[in-house]
């Protein structure tokens, strides 16, 4: 059994707790509070002065997919041969070596979800995962988690100069739809032959896993949002770069969204309305948020500055801190596991020598599962 004591506790569910102790047993919390009583033969660690907080969540990467160090060789974001491959699995492009796995647990993140890129219509299926292991079946915490779908221009730039559909977003959205009616046909059949492609349709047709649409500008948010409604799906907007413009829409019908990258320039057309505000009109208007990094496109390790400068653009730290651990947990349906430090769930604990939205803070010890994984 393991105790850490003495430390500033963010549970993420309710007030902070002073001197405190996390009880773990095994690979899950057991207690959390003041005034625990410590087994004599447990190890302790005295975190006095320290803060410890659940292991931060990012909800939308691309690590171990786009491994860092290698460009074509460890390259496998996008399938560009066709722009529909709903059947394509992040797991079996995920390369557990890739530093960023290291990189994230030194910046205190011990949950992710990978998957394919954007350059596709409909790109594959995502994945939820441990950022420590040598085994991508003994960290996935979630598969599939959902599918990778795309709007705008992303798109339309990868197959439009090569004369191939999609050229326009109708025909992005045109083949979406094509698509899911295509899934549709393949759930009413009484016996059809395998398709994997349709397979995988028909775990978002049949709610198992939500329709994860990147979509940056305000017009794509809203056509995620058509298709979701004609098809009953489950969606979650990604990117959301303008979601701020369309906030009470999304929030009238419960549609999450996780937003970023933060650390970014205007990088496209689609970008131009991008402001650090977006976070904070979203949360206002009641929207479930989350906040990404994209890695590779903002290094893993800057999850918590990417939420600090979200506070910068009005968001309170508190909201802030929640929308890398239980937001991001809710979002991906694992609020009973992760994101918070509650009795129960698994023993993903980040001790902090200072704030975590304080950009000089360091990272001083993570448990995964209830291991040390750092230092």
């Amino acid at each position: 059994m393991l105790a850490i004591t003495g430390g500033k506790i963010l549970t993420m569910v309710g007030p902070p707790i002073d001197r405190g102790t996390v009880l773990v047993d095994g690979d899950k919390i057991v207690q959390v509070g003041r005034n625990i009583n410590v087994p004599a033969d447990g190890e302790i660690f005295d975190a006095t002065g320290l803060i410890v907080m659940p292991g931060m969540i990012d909800c939308h990467t691309h690590v171990g997919i786009a491994e860092e160090i290698f460009r074509e060789e460890g390259d496998d974001v996008n399938e560009t041969t066709e722009p529909v491959t709903p059947h394509l699995r992040a797991i079996d492009a995920i390369n557990p070596m890739d530093p960023a796995f290291a990189d994230a647990v030194a910046g205190g993140v011990t949950t992710v979800l990978t998957g394919p890129g954007s350059a596709n219509a409909i790109g594959g299926e995502m994945v939820v995962m441990k950022t420590s292991g040598t085994v991508v079946d003994d960290m996935i915490v979630r598969h599939p988690a959902g599918l990778k779908a795309a709007l705008g221009e992303n798109p339309k730039r990868t197959y439009g100069k090569e004369k191939k559909s999609p050229v326009t977003r109708m025909a992005a959205a045109a083949l979406i739809r094509e698509a899911l009616i295509q899934g549709l046909n393949y759930l009413g059949e009484k016996a059809p032959e395998r398709d994997l492609k349709k397979e995988s349709l028909a775990r978002v047709l049949r709610r198992e896993v939500p329709l994860r649409v990147h979509a940056h500008r305000a017009d794509d948010i809203m056509t995620a949002v058509r298709i979701a409604d004609e098809f009953a799906l489950d969606l979650v907007i990604e990117h959301c770069t303008e979601g701020h413009l369309v906030a009470q829409k999304l929030a009238m019908k419960n549609i999450p969204a996780v937003v970023g990258p933060i650390i970014t320039n205007r990088a496209k057309v689609e970008m131009k309305e991008l402001t650090l505000a977006a976070a904070r009109i979203l949360d206002e208007s009641g929207v479930l948020l989350a906040i990404m990094t994209d890695h590779p496109v903002v290094p893993i390790q800057y999850l918590a500055a990417s939420a600090a400068l979200t506070v910068k653009g009005g968001l309170s730290p508190d909201k802030a801190l929640q929308c890398v651990t239980i937001n991001a947990a809710k979002i991906l349906g694992l609020e009973k596991r992760l994101g918070s430090i509650e009795p129960g769930k698994d023993a993903d604990l980040v001790i902090w020598d200072g704030h975590p939205l304080d950009i000089s803070a360091r990272v001083t010890r993570v448990y995964i599962g209830g291991k040390m994984v750092l230092p």
